[in-house]
């Protein structure tokens, strides 16, 4: 089936990507899409504050070696819908746009690869619909935490770099001011938006491995950069942000705003109550990839507890370690890719895409 309401194409690195529009569960989902339109699906959901185009590297890569890859802007971002009510950015709501997409895209399963927010999607997606799964994988954000709420972060936190008594919300303070001061923590994302894009997009820091993060004092210093009324100018970080992400992303946030984005992290009660009706317990029985990103200091997985649970509901279970910071796919793609591909080749050899014709001889 073709790909639904297509309307522009691009070339990068020698790989024709599609642009498109997919209208299903009540609004509209833009997306990229690469690679033979018949190939094996693999679609990547992206996360905060980002869009499709931020798995470009992946794209290009996984639509060369002959997979159909689609890359959806999430509910708020990009040319998808951007919804008013923070409610509409609960994940049952952003699960059911996943699982409209891929009905949409004439598809009956994929594989999903997700990271940040678009990870506690992808969880979301496997633990109630794993008939449409044929494999997940997240960066960053390991399972049954995110997509949980605050409360089950705080359980798996490192409290010798934490202390409770200085820091009772640890690496997730900034989720806590979001949930006090959604408005005015917009205001100031929304005032330089590309002075946000920025601030936010760069790499890992060795030196900081271990080492109480700054998300731990933003309530304490009143909000993003101390409180200040616009995120300050700084310089890219060009290991992670190129002239062209950075217009692209500028662009989109100018557009929706951070508002929608920041409403993800303000249905912590409805998404525990969803990922309390998981099937099967919650256990996943497909296969399951991790990439810890072994810098990332709000996901510190390397330091923390944060991916216990997800190696006891996890029966097919596979994790590697990237060294790289919270945007390891744009950090450290080869790396990413690599570890990808190997999983797949692995764990799901009947998806590798098959030749077109006979060997020579």
């Amino acid at each position: 089936m073709n790909d639904p309401s297509t309307r522009t194409t691009f070339t990068r690195a020698g790989v024709t990507l599609t642009e498109g529009i997919a209208a299903g569960n009540g609004h509209s989902i833009s997306y990229l899409a690469a690679g033979p339109e018949d190939g094996p699906m693999l679609v990547f959901v992206h996360g905060w504050p980002a869009n499709g185009r931020t798995w470009k590297h992946q794209l290009t890569a996984f639509a060369a070696l002959g997979f159909r890859v689609i890359a959806p802007d999430l509910r708020g971002y990009g040319s998808s819908t951007v919804h008013q009510r923070r409610d509409a950015y609960a994940q049952e709501h952003l699960v059911g746009d996943m699982v409209a997409l891929l009905d949409r895209l004439g598809r009956e399963q994929a594989v999903w690869i997700g990271h940040d927010w678009g990870s506690a999607t992808v969880w979301g997606l496997a633990a109630h619909h794993p008939e449409r799964c044929a494999a997940v994988a997240s960066i960053c954000v390991p399972y049954r935490t995110l997509e949980r709420g605050v409360p089950a972060l705080l359980e798996h936190v490192n409290r010798s770099i934490y202390p409770p008594d200085t820091h009772p919300y640890a690496q997730f303070d900034y989720m806590h001011y979001y949930a006090s001061e959604a408005e005015r923590a917009a205001q100031v994302l929304d005032a330089r938006p590309a002075n946000s894009v920025r601030a936010f997009f760069r790499g890992g820091v060795p030196a900081a491995h271990g080492k109480p993060g700054p998300t731990s004092e933003i309530t304490r210093n009143g909000g993003w950069f101390a409180g200040a009324d616009a995120v300050p100018d700084l310089p890219p970080d060009t290991g992670v942000l190129d002239e062209e992400l950075l217009a692209d992303l500028t662009s989109s946030l100018t557009g929706t705003g951070f508002g929608a984005s920041i409403a993800y992290y303000l249905n912590d009660e409805a998404n525990r109550a969803y990922s309390d009706t998981s099937l099967n317990g919650g256990r996943l029985d497909m296969p399951v990839l991790f990439l810890e990103a072994f810098y990332d200091q709000v996901a510190d997985t390397s330091v923390s507890r944060l991916a216990e649970p997800m190696r006891r509901y996890c029966t097919d279970f596979t994790e590697e370690s990237i060294e790289a910071g919270h945007w390891a796919q744009l950090e450290q793609p080869t790396a990413v890719n690599a570890a990808l591909a190997r999983w797949l080749a692995t764990k799901t050899p009947s998806l590798w895409p098959q030749p077109t014709h006979p060997p020579r001889t």
